[in-house]
């Protein structure tokens, strides 16, 4: 959340950064409201300072008369004040709800587009294997090896959902194992988290109120599922000032994650690309503000790092303004190559989102034990998203007579080099 002096001093840069994520947020009324708010409070306090002075001469006074006269005026004075504190309350309330609706600022440095059609691709890294047979995509793979099953997927839940088994759904949890111990490894505190959280959780990160729809939730509790680890690991110190010494902290959870998926009619229809349910390894970092951007930098080469100890051709994306996540002001893709569908797939995204994130929870950090309190900033990143890196690595490591060799690293979890076919 910015604040509202930052609007009120950065009104123009607040406007420009609106335009140039080709999106919308309610500045004007903001500060309309807020002006409001003040004229509103300046006659309140007023008021209620003449009330109090009034009550202390009505105390002292002997004329009844007088007396009664000054009881008078001050109900009319307490009724206009319960009037202003109404429309003050009403003011409040909508002030702080068009606050959640404005995103984070741009980072001058995010180059400028409409949509992702104007992120900026790096080159990639590795070379792109040469198949002496046609390469076939990964529902194909998941058929031969009988280990992606779709029938009974959506005979249990519906479309997009999937059944994994046997040697498939172990190589799965390896990739998962395997990127945690990466993380663990690099100093990054791992973290069990719930899967339910409440509405507070998600206005806080910042998926709510812009992103309802695209949420699952229980709707006869106050819990929505988790749509990524990042809203868990926002708000685990929420309300909280952290100790100094404190930061930076780097965090990571595997979680199942759910969104509802907004499916364009024939993209993306076979496969397991573009599921509701789907599981991630995520990275987290509390660090103090002039470091950010430096966090960023690590959070990138830590997912670059994983495709790349897979051997699998990968690249990076930084992404325009137009395509800028709500909460970011500067954020990077990580994608790894998928010979079967012939695509790029999207396996990180690395997102600063400065002390966005830290206003909205109200989560401060002192510097020194006699130090203000201040916002600290936080950062994410995927480390990886499961199913499309397992995507890529079925794809990258397909064989001609249908195995899939597991990559070097995966093996010590698998206790096999390959995935075989089964006997039809």
């Amino acid at each position: 959340m910015l604040s509202l002096q930052f609007i009120r001093e950065n009104t123009d840069r607040v406007k420009r950064d609106l335009l140039l994520r080709h999106t919308v947020a309610p500045i004007d009324r903001l500060l309309h409201l807020d002006d409001e708010r003040k004229v509103l409070l300046r006659e309140v306090e007023g008021l209620r300072a003449e009330r109090n002075s009034v009550s202390k001469l009505i105390g002292a006074s002997k004329d009844s008369g007088e007396r009664e006269g000054r009881i008078a005026a001050m109900r009319a004075v307490g009724d206009r004040i319960d009037a202003l504190d109404v429309r003050l309350r009403a003011v409040q309330e909508e002030l702080d709800g068009n606050l959640l609706e404005v995103p984070n600022i741009v980072d001058p440095s995010v180059p400028k587009g409409p949509d992702d059609s104007s992120n900026v691709a790096h080159r990639p890294v590795g070379e792109l294997r040469k198949f002496d047979f046609e390469p076939r995509p990964h529902w194909e793979i998941g058929a031969t090896l009988d280990g992606i099953d779709f029938e009974r997927g959506v005979k249990m839940s519906g479309s997009r959902f999937y059944v994994l088994k046997g040697q498939t759904s172990r190589l799965y949890r390896s990739l998962i194992q395997w990127c945690l111990n990466e993380h663990v490894e690099a100093g990054f505190t791992e973290h069990y988290l719930p899967l339910m959280l409440s509405e507070a959780s998600l206005f806080a990160s910042g998926q709510l109120p812009k992103f309802r729809e695209n949420l699952y939730r229980d709707f006869e509790e106050d819990y929505f599922f988790t749509p990524t680890a990042e809203v868990a690991f926002v708000n685990l110190y929420r309300d909280e000032i952290l100790a100094p010494g404190s930061l930076p902290m780097r965090l990571v959870a595997h979680t199942p994650c759910f969104r509802r998926e907004k499916m364009s009619a024939g993209r993306d229809t076979r496969g397991i690309k573009r599921v509701h349910q789907f599981e991630k390894v995520e990275m987290f970092v509390y660090c103090e503000p002039d470091e950010s951007m430096r966090e960023l930098d690590k959070l990138v080469e830590r997912a670059k790092s994983l495709p790349a100890k897979l051997g699998i051709p990968h690249r990076t994306i930084e992404q325009c303004t137009g395509d800028l996540g709500f909460n970011s002001t500067r954020s990077f893709d990580v994608e790894m190559w998928a010979p079967g569908v012939g695509e790029w797939l999207e396996v990180s995204s690395a997102s600063n989102c400065l002390d966005f994130q830290a206003r909205r929870a109200n989560i401060r950090y002192r510097a020194s034990a006699d130090g203000p309190p201040r916002f600290p900033h936080m950062l994410n990143a995927s480390g990886l998203g499961m199913i499309r890196a397992l995507i890529s690595v079925l794809e990258n490591y397909q064989q001609a007579d249908g195995s899939v060799t597991v990559p070097e690293v995966l093996r010590p979890y698998m206790g096999t080099d390959a995935l075989l076919p089964t006997p039809r």
